[in-house]
């Protein structure tokens, strides 16, 4: 009888406690519903993203600057440990779901009592006599016992559930030993966090010593720190550990009652880290903190290694400009940029800087770096500035870039003496400048006379082409050097850049070469020695150009004049196929003033050929506005007519020929010149110049191409302009 009672009070008591659970699932699943719905009708709503798509299980997996970042959102407080952060995002959902909690307390309450009432029914009692201490005392020798064992893993797992069971949020609060905290963190720590795979239990036990007012030891502290830290993606290593566990934990030790310090070695392995991860602005703050804030010292290399990072790479273009910054920092750390360059760390911090200046533009500043760089002392046998501008591919790119536009510029403002300075410093640091800029610095020299200096730069440029330091001198800038020590008289500096040219390309010149050496010869008036340049040009197969028969008979314009020999010369250019522009004419007709009355007869003849010429220029339609293919006459050439004009007047005043006859023949083609303008010959010139000007507009490129051509071969034309014949 006694055993059927007991079998239907168990059978009453089974039944009492599925209806229970079952209840309390029903109910969990409405409230549960009843949430999602919520969820889906909030989720429509604009700017409500945040607290429904936050589970616990998100939570439970957020990343210490993954959490800050939510709290932000939801403009929630962000301080605190990355457990504290979790619990508040945990908070802000927990109000959606009180009212279901409450209902499940209830369903509890009322299993509860049906549970009482069966057991009173059944007659029977327990007694627990047990000591209540058992599991709790038994976790922690477990725990002691894996610690003592090495395994790190179990250890971990022992505290996490005496944690739960027996930590401040638990129903039954115990005191856990804080040796056993400090014992456990300890072993997680051995062999740098187990290759980071103990970093996240460390982090958790470290921030549970601190919710318990336990004392972290700092050494232990610094290592998990520094030890969660590698080179793989995020800081970790192969997916364990990081920066924001090291986050984590640092948060942790300074929201401690006691915070133990933080070491600048440990700071230093982070800032690096995010700045490799390419957090600059993170690693910035840090170190900003660290030598404004802390008064700390860091090492240069590790302002090296974040300016580094901060010029990014091939994938990440970086930002120039926050490498000023953490130069900044490292001058307000007290390390001076005139001597760092002693230390190869202090070097690519500089060159960094050099790269960044580049990179911004800031000529001024990169060329200040590598002066820095040059008055540090310990560099011997270099120089600071030589070793920094080649501390890399990208560093000397940078200063022969920054050397370059500094050089265009002192080239441009026609500053000889610093364009001169700059190339010495470019060629004193290792730079190789490029032949342009050679030659700009050489045409300055020359353009503003400076023919001694001029010729010194060629010739170093001579000896650095033979040891293969830079490309050989074109014959330009040798026509160039040439031309400057014509014009400033220094005959010996030509014979030795000319024979300087000779040895450089085996050759005794080209054109324009040709053309300089007539200039010199037509000064004197020796007009044979000119035929001789002329015949030689021949035989070397160059041939003469407009400007090499100008300048040749120029020398007839010399006393004594000599207009037979100009005569001859125009009509051995067009033998030449070289037609006369009015230049050449211009300067015949100056060789044509000798007072005789040949001179007024070969005047008159050249007026005649240069009026046919002009009908020649008209019938073919080639009027190009290049003075010195043009044949039209200017103002000079009617000052000349008018010239030989008052010549032939002299001429028949001295009974040298019949007035009536000079007039009806020698004088008329002279007069048609002094003429010129008001002429309908003139008036077509003109037309058909705005026609060809406005119908054959000639695209950008060719016109360069007929300029640079032009230039090529009157560079050094002997001409002053158009209204001028041609000066000796």
């Amino acid at each position: 009888m006694k055993f059927q009672a007991l079998a239907v009070s168990l059978v009453s008591l089974s039944f009492a406690f599925d209806s229970c659970v079952a209840f309390s699932t029903q109910q969990n699943v409405r409230n549960l519903h009843s949430v999602t719905l919520r969820s889906a009708a909030e989720a429509e709503a604009p700017g409500i993203e945040s607290i429904e798509s936050l589970t616990n299980d998100i939570i439970s997996k957020l990343q210490f600057r993954e959490a800050q970042l939510k709290l932000e959102i939801l403009k929630l407080d962000t301080s605190g440990t990355l457990s504290a952060m979790k619990d508040r995002l945990r908070s802000a959902t927990v109000h959606k779901d009180v009212e279901h909690t409450t209902a499940d307390e209830d369903a509890h309450a009322v299993d509860s009592e049906k549970l009482k009432e069966a057991f009173e029914k059944t007659g029977i009692s327990f007694e627990d006599t047990s000591d209540p201490d058992f599991d709790f005392k038994d976790l922690i020798r477990e725990t002691e016992m894996y610690v003592n064992d090495g395994h790190w893993k179990s250890a971990t797992r022992r505290m996490k559930k005496l944690s739960k069971r027996y930590g401040k949020k638990s129903s039954d609060p115990r005191e856990i030993p804080e040796s056993l905290y400090v014992s456990v963190l300890q072993e997680c720590s051995n062999d740098r966090l187990h290759g980071a795979r103990a970093a996240e239990p460390a982090r958790k036990l470290m921030e549970e010593m601190v919710a318990l007012g336990y004392e972290i030891p700092a050494d232990t502290a610094n290592y998990c720190v520094r030890n969660c830290l590698s080179d793989g993606e995020n800081g970790s290593h192969q997916g364990f550990g990081g920066i924001d566990t090291a986050l984590a934990m640092i948060t942790a030790i300074e929201h401690a009652e006691n915070p133990v310090e933080i070491n600048l070695e440990t700071y230093s392995r982070l800032i690096l880290a995010l700045a490799a991860e390419g957090s600059i602005e993170y690693s910035l703050k840090i170190l900003r903190e660290l030598v404004a804030e802390k008064s700390q010292t860091p090492s240069l290399d590790l302002f090296a290694d974040v300016a580094s990072y901060c010029l990014g790479g091939k994938e990440n273009p970086g930002n120039p400009e926050v490498v000023m910054t953490v130069l900044a920092y490292a001058k307000a750390a007290g390390y001076e940029l005139d001597r760092i360059a002693s230390t190869g760390d202090g070097r690519r911090l500089l060159a960094s800087g050099v790269i960044a200046a580049e990179k911004l533009d800031n000529i001024g500043l990169g060329l200040r770096f590598l002066t820095a760089a040059s008055n540090a002392e310990g560099c011997a046998p270099d120089k600071g500035d030589v070793l920094v501008a080649n501390s890399s591919p990208a560093a000397q790119r940078a200063s022969t870039i920054i050397h370059r536009k500094a050089l265009a510029k002192a080239t441009q403002d026609d500053s000889w003496k610093l364009s001169v300075r700059l190339l010495e410093i470019m060629i004193s640091r290792g730079l190789r400048p490029s032949p342009a800029t050679w030659r700009n610095v050489v045409t300055c020299c020359a353009k503003l006379e400076k023919s001694r200096k001029a010729t010194s730069l060629l010739l170093d440029w001579v000896e650095m082409s033979k040891d293969r330091r830079a490309e050989k001198p074109s014959l330009r800038v040798f026509n160039t050097v040439v031309n400057a020590c014509e014009v400033c008289g220094e005959e010996e500096l030509t014979i030795q850049v000319l024979d300087s040219m000779k040895e450089t390309h085996n050759t005794e010149g080209n054109l324009i070469t040709f053309n300089i050496a007539l200039k010199r010869l037509a000064k004197s008036g020796n007009t044979m020695a000119c035929e001789g340049i002329i015949v030689g040009m021949l035989q070397s197969g160059i041939e003469p150009s407009v400007v090499s028969y100008t300048t040749t008979i120029a020398a007839c314009v010399h006393d004594p004049k000599k207009p037979s020999v100009a005569v001859e010369w125009i009509n051995r250019m067009k033998s030449r196929m070289v037609l006369p522009n009015v230049i050449t004419y211009n300067t015949a007709f100056a060789a044509c003033l000798d007072g005789t009355l040949e001179g007024s007869r070969l005047a008159s003849q050249l007026a005649i050929d240069m009026m046919a010429s002009i009908q020649a220029q008209l019938d073919a339609g080639i009027l190009d506005a290049d003075q010195y293919t043009d044949v039209t006459p200017n103002v000079y050439t009617k000052s000349l007519a008018k010239e030989a004009m008052k010549q032939l007047k002299t001429n028949w005043e001295a009974d040298l020929i019949d007035k009536k006859v000079a007039k009806e023949t020698l004088r008329v083609p002279l007069l048609q010149l002094v003429e010129f303008a008001n002429s309908d010959l003139s008036q077509m010139a003109e037309k058909q110049k705005e026609f060809i000007s406005m119908a054959t507009e000639k695209p950008t490129e060719e016109l360069a191409e007929v300029t640079d051509a032009t230039d090529e071969e009157l560079e050094y034309a002997t001409a002053i302009g158009t209204h001028r014949a041609a000066a000796v």
